[in-house]
């Protein structure tokens, strides 16, 4: 019997530990992830180079699936380089200011990873982010336009 009672109580450690939340899940990593998907989008629309560099992970893959509805879908993507350099020479100036959104919504977040979607209002982008070197960078971007009015 004193097996038996000494088993629950380790298993019923091992259970609050799992429960417990994530370190990752704290306001300030909340904050920061937020942070960086406005340098992200806010740094496209104003050309800040400087932002969307600071936002992105160097190896980062930013993709979108053209012509989905096709016989034939294609993968288009941008690495980090090419972003930047699309930021820098003001690849969002045919975007009319009242089109721009920066709706940013945080979908979960697992220790040093999250899942985040922003609503720019002419596009959807879903980010992979992850902690790297002590700071939320993002890796993946998979992106889609909204449909037309």
């Amino acid at each position: 019997m004193r097996k038996l009672v000494a088993i629950l109580a380790v298993v019923t450690m091992l259970c609050a530990v799992e429960a417990a939340p994530a370190a990752a899940q704290s306001a300030a990593d909340s904050s920061a992830i937020v942070a960086t998907a406005l340098d992200y989008i806010d740094g496209f629309y104003t050309s800040d180079a400087e932002r969307m560099e600071r936002a992105l992970h160097p190896e980062l893959a930013k993709r979108i699936v053209g012509d989905p509805a096709g016989p034939e879908s294609r993968l288009q993507e941008m690495t980090a380089t090419q972003l930047v350099q699309a930021t820098a020479s003001g690849g969002a100036r045919g975007i009319p200011e009242e089109a721009r959104k920066d709706d940013v919504s945080i979908l979960d977040i697992y220790n040093n990873i999250a899942s985040v979607r922003i609503d720019a209002g002419v596009w959807i982008d879903y980010l992979h982010v992850a902690r790297w070197n002590g700071e939320w960078k993002i890796v993946n971007v998979l992106w889609e336009m909204a449909p037309r009015d």
